[in-house]
This record gives C-alpha cells, structure tokens and sequence, in this order.
C-alpha cells in the first residue's frame, strides 16, 4: 500500500494534519500567517471558517448539521427504546424502566445544558477538571447534546458568536496600534 505525505500548508503544520483539518482543529504555525501577523479566524467543526463572511458553501453546511444531528438523534431514541424493551423482556420489574427513563432524561438535560452553554462562552479556568468528570453524564446524555446541535444550527453555527467575538477581538487588538486606525486631531482654532 502507497501512503502519500501532505504538502504546502500542511506539511508545515506536521505533514498528517488533514486529520486535524477535517475535524476543525486544524493548528496554524507562524510559516502560516508570518510573524507579527494576528493568526486568521478559529475554524469551528463542519463550517470551517465559512462562519466568518458565511460564504462557500456555509448554508449548505448548516442545513446538513441540523439533518444530521435530528437524524443521529432519532437513531438514538430508537436504540434507547430497543434497550427499555430489553428491560422489560427481563421482567426486572417496574422500577428499572422508570428508573431507566429518568436517568437518560436528567442525562440528556444535563448534556444539552452543557452543549449549549459551551457555544456561547469559553469554560472557565478552574473548571478545566469538571468535564473530564462529568464526562460519562455527556456521554449517556448524548441525545440532549444532539438536540442543543440541531437547535443552534438553526440559529448560526453552533459557537459563532462565540468564535466571531474572540476573532473581531484579535482583529481590533492587531489593528489598534497602527497609525491608519487612530483618529485624526481636530484642526487647532485660532
């Protein structure tokens, strides 16, 4: 078998960064954007950096995120449901399912609590090690996390304003110091 290496942008960023770049966590090196340059916007998984002046084919892209989302979830109440009737095959009694119930709807509240608060603002420093934790809650809500997807495409990519404030921030900071962006004095009277 023939294995092919990255070229140009990516092999500066460490030859194998396809990977990254179809994930949306492409890194950018300073052979990408030069020194004393501000680096361009953060690409955002599935939209790249199309969020910025929503072209290409960002439209396209939202649409495809809500379907898909709505339909990963769909599936998931369906294999959700298979296992209750498992549950209830095995006459455990009627406890579990309802407990069984509960548990995947606070799961799934929690997740989408989590989803949709992680798009509007960073997580705080002393709460690095609270994901890792809450990790397996995230991961039985995972229905929720699919419906926070599907609900904010709808509205922008799922963390542009976010990604959008951050970049327009850099962007401000890169230009504040240049001579063209200060305002010009008034004409002294007299």
């Amino acid at each position: 078998m023939r294995t092919h290496r990255c070229t140009g942008r990516f092999a500066r960023a460490g030859g194998w960064a396809i990977i990254g770049w179809v994930n949306g966590t492409e890194t950018t090196t300073d052979a990408d954007t030069g020194p004393g340059q501000a680096s361009g916007p953060e690409p955002i998984r599935f939209f790249g950096t199309t969020w910025v002046n929503h072209d290409g084919d960002y439209r396209m892209r939202r649409a495809g995120v809500a379907a898909g989302a709505l339909l990963a979830a769909a599936v998931g109440v369906v294999v959700l449901i298979f296992g209750m009737q498992g549950i209830l095959a095995a006459t455990s009694g009627p406890m579990l399912p309802f407990l069984y119930t509960i548990a995947f709807a606070v799961c799934s509240v929690i997740g989408f609590h989590h989803t949709w608060v992680s798009f509007l603002r960073r997580p705080a420093p002393t709460a690095e090690d609270q994901p890792e934790a809450a990790k397996g809650l995230y991961t039985i809500g995972f229905i929720g996390v699919l419906l926070a997807y599907f609900a904010r495409v709808l509205v922008e990519a799922p963390g542009e304003k976010l990604h959008r404030a951050e970049y327009e921030e850099r962007a401000g900071a890169g230009t504040a110091a240049t001579p063209s962006s200060a305002p010009a004095s008034a004409p002294a009277e007299g």
